[in-house]
């Protein structure tokens, strides 16, 4: 299984968010039914907030893998984005 390096995730999470907020601008532009706007930008803004919440979790697991490396511990630490596994290079490890 192919596991994701820290900065892609964290450049996923952004594109994704990004992606998210334009196809909630661009469906309210496109569907006429003031419902269906209401619903899709909902829909995308929960995603949105998914992905934001899930980068925030990755960058928490992240700092805590720095102070463990600065400590000398370079124990893997294992660390997820939406249910895969990222790896985290350590240093001197």
């Amino acid at each position: 299984m192919l596991a994701l390096t820290l900065e892609a995730a964290r450049n996923i999470a952004i594109l994704a968010v990004v992606g998210f907020i334009a196809l909630s601008i661009a469906s309210a532009l496109i569907i006429k039914n003031i419902t269906g706007k209401i619903v899709m930008i909902l829909v995308f803004a929960g995603f949105a907030l998914g992905v934001w919440t899930q980068r925030t979790n990755l960058t928490t697991c992240a700092d805590q893998v720095k102070n463990k490396a600065e400590a000398g511990d370079t124990t893997a630490t294992s660390c997820t984005f939406f249910g895969r596994d990222v790896e985290i290079s350590l240093p001197g490890a």
